[in-house]
């Protein structure tokens, strides 16, 4: 048991006699008890911050060297190199393996400006299906016609879906580490749920050298 003690007495002075005082006893055992209580309840009650990390699919390597890209549905490549950033929709075509109306792949370039020509336009528009519906979540949130729970998993769905937009992002030995995060930041404000970062294809790798010459 915890307390504090104060030793009383008086001392005797010359012709003198002080009154004795009695000893001060406090018991500090429910303090500490509360104290203890009071801890506990803020461990079990608080809410620790989790990291906010994007999740990124990165699928197994291949041994396939040739220059055939993967099927993509409903799909978009980027092709970064030094400060660009190229793009295509949909599978990789080339001379030999032409699409069905024969045509074969042809590199446009965004950046990261405001503009027409930005990356977060662009974006908005391919993956309009799952901002629309997202802008439908938020208001029934908003309106606390579901809970917060319900309202994630119903977008991690969402942005599963087949017609969401899927993303593959291939470098080359100059492309920069910080056009490849914004990339990434740009692809999460955007609500794009599979991101893959892949190897480039010695054809892909080929058609962006000669889009950079030009």
């Amino acid at each position: 048991m915890a307390e504090i003690a104060e030793g009383g007495g008086g001392g005797h002075g010359k012709g003198k006699k002080r009154a004795k005082k009695s000893s001060t006893r406090v018991d500090m055992t429910p303090m500490v008890d509360l104290a203890f209580l009071l801890l506990t309840f803020f461990v079990l009650t608080s809410t620790f911050s989790k990291p906010k990390m994007l999740p990124l699919a990165y699928p197994a390597k291949t041994e396939d060297k040739t220059l055939k890209g993967p099927k993509m549905n409903n799909g978009i490549t980027f092709l970064l190199s030094e400060n660009k950033i190229f793009y295509y929709q949909g599978e990789y075509y080339f001379k030999g393996h032409a699409a069905a109306d024969g045509s074969i792949t042809e590199l446009k370039e965004v950046d990261f400006g405001p503009g027409e020509k930005g990356v977060r336009k662009l974006l908005g528009k391919l993956n309009n299906y799952v901002l629309v519906k997202k802008q439908g979540l938020d208001e029934k949130l908003k309106r606390k016609e579901i809970n917060d729970s319900t309202y994630l998993s119903t977008l991690e769905k969402l942005r599963g879906e087949k017609e969401a937009l899927k993303v593959l992002i291939k470098t080359d030995e100059k492309a920069l580490c910080k056009n490849f995060i914004d990339l990434v930041d740009e692809l999460k404000i955007a609500e794009i749920g599979v991101i893959a970062p892949v190897d480039i294809t010695p054809g892909e790798l080929q058609l962006m050298k000669e889009k950079l010459k030009n």
